[in-house]
């Protein structure tokens, strides 16, 4: 079963939360270059580059109506292991691509409140740096 057409509410708010950010980036002046890769037992949302720079891309969605009520800030769902994994499967990519420029792990936090046909965004932020390969497997 392809995780991506899965009918659950909470792909429904990934996919939601990917289609902001990948949008988000175009306005930004980046070109996007895979989403959803797979490689190494992990996923990676978007890979966009701008300006010379590949940015690996972790997308984190949540309704602002479940924050504060024991839901952190998305960001905090991209844990050291996540980065690792991230950054095991942007190895491949870069393998495979053999690209002249310098990388970058991002996280966009996507958040979304009830609309009266669904859910629409409120607000997104763009963390670029979010975290390195130094700080994802220094905490281990």
């Amino acid at each position: 079963m392809n995780i991506l057409k899965a009918s659950t509410e909470k792909r429904r708010i990934g996919n939601l939360g990917e289609w902001a950010a990948a949008w988000h980036l175009i306005k930004k002046g980046y070109f996007i270059l895979k989403r959803n890769y797979v490689a190494a037992d992990a996923e990676i949302d978007i890979i966009a580059r701008r300006r010379g720079v590949i940015a690996f891309v972790e997308v984190k969605a949540r309704n602002v109506k479940n924050l504060g009520k024991g839901e952190a800030r998305p960001a905090s769902a991209v844990t050291p292991e996540k980065q690792r994994k991230i950054i095991r499967a942007s190895s491949f990519y870069l393998a495979r691509h053999k690209p002249e420029t310098r990388v970058r792990f991002d996280i966009i936090e996507v958040y979304l409140e009830d609309a009266r046909l669904g859910v629409k965004i409120k607000e997104i932020k763009h963390i670029e740096n979010a975290f390195d390969k130094d700080t994802a497997y220094k905490r281990r």
